[in-house]
């Protein structure tokens, strides 16, 4: 086995809370107990193709883990298998893998290690099958990976989420109002349901539980007839009417994953505007918001136990893989099972039959 020396690290995908904490513990461990270089590649995997990097030392990875966003920047638009370029004019797709694999031996790269949701570590598993040694990092606000407990960055968004939920809650009240707040959630409905439950939401609507806007109306009726004449409505940007489809913001064309959801917010305040004219409606939607600002101390936690964790398993030569928390656990799993699946909530789970034994509607009955 190749010793190990040097190593580089990138975040890819959408920002999160967190990030910073997982850099720095990937350079610190790697620096103090190992005692390797570590190359940041700059803006993900861009970096890793146009070799545009940084070396990244005990000075440069102190203090940040406080700090939102990512030290080394990111972007979800550069698949090294499938990468855009202009030339006279024209946008073409081209595989630039070969280019960014001879970029990490020039550099003396022994190893990668790579923070991303899906879509990031299914380049990483492309890249482990043309003989890179990677192990990649969880990191998805919606907690959609299925081969872990929980991704860093949720938590951080699902308390500004609950936050946003319990200032709509004293103006709803006051102004006798129906809110609507739209959070993140593609294809899973984790923090609309996270957030509905610690921030007394009264409609939870979530991907997996397709709605129909006759048991809203039920459920806000309700409410007023026992003298509450406000409700609070949390959506996933993914929820979808039993009859229709998902709301479809625009598409991105450059991007891994093209579709942009938004929207579904202003539709559901709409829907019910049909049905109670008298009522007075109003939408938030948080959207980036969620990404933005310190991540709380459960995801500095888990981002610093992250980064060790991915550190020791390419010293211990556990490549293609990607470090899961499991219990209290932090353990590696194959790459191919991270991306196999993702992690959606159970309709009979625990968690919405709680939200259910409280009265919350997922405007399904």
């Amino acid at each position: 086995m190749r010793e190990i020396n040097q190593i580089g690290v990138l975040t890819g995908g959408g920002d999160c809370p967190g990030l910073n904490s997982v850099i720095r513990a990937v350079a610190k461990t790697a620096i103090i107990e190992y005692g390797l270089d570590v190359i940041g590649f700059v803006d993900g995997f861009k970096g890793l193709v146009e070799n545009n990097y940084k070396q990244l030392d005990l000075r440069n990875v102190s203090g940040i883990s406080h700090l939102g966003g990512t030290i080394l920047g990111t972007t979800n638009r550069d698949n090294p298998f499938n990468y855009l370029t202009e030339s006279q004019g024209k946008i073409q797709s081209t595989d630039q893998s070969d280019r960014a694999i001879n970029n990490m031996k020039n550099l003396g790269l022994d190893g990668l290690i790579v923070i991303g949701g899906d879509g990031s570590l299914n380049i990483s598993n492309q890249f482990s099958h043309k003989g890179v040694r990677i192990v990649g990092v969880p990191k998805t606000i919606d907690n959609d990976l299925a081969a872990t407990d929980v991704t860093f960055g949720f938590n951080t968004a699902v308390n500004t989420a609950s936050d946003a939920l319990d200032k709509l809650h004293t103006t709803a009240e006051s102004h006798h109002r129906v809110m609507v707040l739209e959070v993140m959630g593609r294809y899973a409905g984790w923090i609309a349901l996270h957030a509905g439950l610690s921030g007394s939401a009264d409609v939870i609507l979530i991907p997996e539980i397709p709605y129909n806007i006759e048991a809203i109306i039920a459920k806000i009726t309700q409410r007023y007839r026992q003298g509450k004449k406000f409700s609070i409505i949390v959506v996933a940007e993914g929820a979808a009417p039993a009859d229709g489809e998902m709301v479809v913001q625009n598409l991105v064309p450059t991007s891994h994953d093209p579709i942009r959801l938004g929207g579904i917010g202003q539709k559901v305040a709409e829907d019910i505007a049909k049905f109670l004219i008298d009522i007075e409606i109003r939408v938030t939607v948080l959207g980036h918001l969620q990404r933005g600002g310190s991540p709380i101390p459960y995801d500095r936690i888990l981002g610093t136990r992250y980064g060790v964790a991915a550190v020791e398993a390419l010293m211990e030569g556990k490549y293609a893989t990607m470090v899961s928390l499991r219990g209290n656990d932090i353990i590696t799993v194959p790459l191919e099972e991270a991306i196999k699946e993702l992690r959606r909530v159970n309709p009979e789970g625990n968690e919405v039959r709680v939200a259910r034994s409280i009265g919350i509607s997922f405007g399904d009955k």
